[in-house]
């Protein structure tokens, strides 16, 4: 009867007393488990999560059993739980739940720690992007500027008020046609050449200081007010120096043609860095575009830009390259993407302007272009130029100082800038007396020429005297002529036939050999053997003697030192001789007429197949063509013509 009430549990004992306080325990235990869970989702999402689960029931139940399958279910989420745990099955299932629910407390702890340092990153990243908002706002309103910039672009400002000597020479400067002297022929065939409804490819021919660059910046302007032209009223006019232009092999700095800066080199707007987007950079040539691009000195541009200048005038637009594009990439703008697909416009007039002789320029350039010759200047147009200039700069000038410039130089820029420091003396002068004249004076002049070194251009006016072995050759050297000073001696050898022919090694095995040939034409038109005597013939100066052209020269000096004849010393010849007395073709000749008038001489000779090249105006002096020494003989000692021996 005991054992039975003991397990209707009617009387108490201690096994009993034990199994209930367990019990209890065990609710309070899956009451606290609820509660943690409670405070995991909270009490509104726990119902929900129960509810999904098929738990909301058992969660509610009295019985111990169910209310753990209730917290299985919720803990594991697997609504297909439905064995209820055994009593001695609780403890067991409960310590699972336990580190089930341990688990999950540790992770959400790492979670919203880890949540907490993400907020605190957004926040710090907010704040950073409201100020960087703020800050572009504010360069929006008060611009790139601030006050280092501002204070920089006062101080350019500044400096641009200031000129020197630059704004005396623009004053100077021819600002029509009529002011250019001594270029009439050369400015009227450059106009032919742009006045055109096709005007052509130019290329100027001409020595240094001459106007070439003025001519033509003047004649565009010109051009632009015809009517069947097709360069616009602003036309531009495009001014480089041929000598300061180099080809760079990477392509990153070409200022003539274009470049295109690629996102790994400094250039590249930096929105375009960032994006790898290589930014083409346009160059003179489509500056240029509809008007005119003047090289100067174009026979000094570098040879492989050359070639690239020559692709650019045939198809008349710039093309460009770079491994960075791609085509595909539609954070390509579009201006970038038309100029590597279709390139640059670059439809001009090329003129470049050279003091090189036309053989020196590449045949290629030639080829395209027409080419234009301006002649150096005489002593009276540099006189005119000085004139004209003293009246622009409002000045005027002492009798003799148009003169005394004139003997220095045949350049007019050189003459300008001798008569502007004149000017500067005089200025000078007038604050230390107190005194304005407005009157260059002599004596001006001839300190600027002392001060700067200046030597006459032309040494000695030539005479009208006779000497004996004395003969004036003609040279060129580039655009100007110049007379070579040619003597001979000759004495008898002490004997027949071992006489000494000698002659400056410095002129030039060329020149040797026409001393050979002048040996043996003396032979055939004397008969007498040049070897019979001792002869020594100099070029003064020592000068190189680059060619056959003294050949004639040569023979008339050694001529008259062996026969003693005199020659003319107004008398100037030029022309290669043959063995067989023939006078060849030689080069230069109008250099040569110039640097004959220019010394003062009055007679030049020339060989006959020359003719076509000499100048139509040839005034005050005189031009006769030869063919043969006998010829010359006859001319330079005024007699009839010798008979061959």
């Amino acid at each position: 009867m005991k054992k039975l009430l003991e397990k209707l549990h009617l009387i108490p004992n201690s096994t009993l007393h034990q199994k209930l306080e367990n019990e209890e325990a065990y609710r309070r235990q899956v009451t606290a488990l609820f509660g943690i869970l409670s405070n995991l989702y909270g009490a509104d999402k726990l119902v929900l999560r129960a509810g999904k689960l098929e738990a909301l029931h058992l969660m509610r139940s009295s019985d111990l059993g169910e209310r753990v399958l209730g917290l299985q279910r919720i803990v594991f989420e697997n609504p297909n739980l439905s064995d209820i745990p055994r009593k001695d099955q609780i403890p067991v299932v409960l310590q699972e739940i336990e580190d089930a629910l341990a688990d999950m407390l540790a992770r959400r702890s790492v979670e919203q720690e880890i949540e907490a340092k993400v907020s605190d990153k957004m926040q710090e990243r907010h704040e950073e992007y409201l100020q960087e908002i703020r800050t572009q706002l504010i360069k929006e309103k008060s611009g790139p500027e601030n006050a280092q910039t501002l204070k920089k672009y006062a101080k350019l400002e500044k400096l641009e008020h200031i000129h020197l000597s630059r704004s005396t020479l623009e004053l100077i400067r021819p600002k029509a046609l009529s002011e250019i002297v001594g270029q009439e022929k050369g400015i009227r065939s450059l106009i032919s050449k742009l006045a055109s409804p096709f005007p052509q490819h130019v290329i100027i021919y001409g020595p240094p200081g001459v106007g070439k660059t003025t001519a033509a910046r003047i004649v565009l302007q010109e051009a632009a007010r015809l009517a069947n032209t097709p360069f616009a009223s602003d036309a531009p006019f495009v001014e480089v120096d041929g000598t300061t232009l180099r080809w760079d092999p990477r392509d990153i700095t070409n200022p003539l043609l274009g470049s295109v800066h690629d996102p790994i080199y400094q250039g590249a707007r930096r929105d375009l860095a960032d994006t790898a987007i290589p930014e083409p950079k346009l160059g003179l040539v489509t500056e240029a575009h509809g008007g005119v691009l003047f090289i100067d000195e174009i026979g000094e541009l570098d040879p492989i830009l050359q070639n690239k200048l020559l692709k650019v005038l045939e198809d008349k637009r710039v093309q460009f390259d770079s491994p960075y594009y791609d085509p595909d990439d539609k954070n390509v703008p579009k201006y970038i993407k038309k100029l590597f697909e279709e390139g640059a416009p670059a439809d001009f007039i090329l003129i470049g302007a050279t003091t090189r002789d036309p053989s020196e320029i590449n045949p290629a350039l030639r080829s395209r272009c027409t080419e234009v010759f301006f002649e150096p200047l005489v002593p009276n147009q540099v006189e005119e130029i000085i004139r004209g200039a003293g009246e622009r700069l409002g000045v005027s000038v002492e009798a003799g100082v148009p003169e005394l410039i004139a003997r220095y130089t045949i350049e007019g820029r050189k003459a300008v800038n001798v008569l502007v420091d004149a000017y500067g003396l005089m200025k000078y002068r007038e604050s230390k007396t107190g005194e304005e004249t407005d009157l260059i004076c002599l004596q001006d002049v001839e300190d600027v020429l002392q001060m700067s070194r200046l030597h006459p251009y032309i040494r000695e006016k030539k005479q009208a005297r006779w000497e004996v072995g004395r003969v004036n050759g003609l040279g060129v050297a580039g655009f100007l002529g110049s007379v070579i000073e040619i003597e001979a001696v000759a004495f008898p050898a002490p004997e027949r036939g071992k006489g000494r022919l000698r002659f400056n090694d410095t002129a030039g095995s060329m020149a040797k050999d026409s001393v050979f040939n002048a040996a043996a034409v003396f032979r055939r038109v004397t008969g007498q053997d040049l070897s019979d005597f001792d002869v020594h013939i100099n070029a003064v100066g020592g000068g190189r003697i680059d060619g056959p052209s003294a050949g004639v020269a040569i023979f008339l000096a050694a001529f008259s030192a062996v026969t003693g004849k005199p020659i003319p010393q107004t008398l100037a010849v030029t022309g290669e001789i043959s063995i067989q007395g023939r006078v060849k073709p030689v080069g230069g000749i109008v250099e040569k007429i110039f640097g004959a008038r220019q010394a003062g001489m009055t007679h030049v000779l020339v060989p006959e197949e020359n003719a076509s090249d000499v100048p139509n105006d040839t005034i005050g002096i005189q031009v006769t063509t030869v063919s043969t020494i006998e010829e010359v003989l006859a001319i330079a000692f005024q007699q009839e013509p010798l008979k061959v021996c």
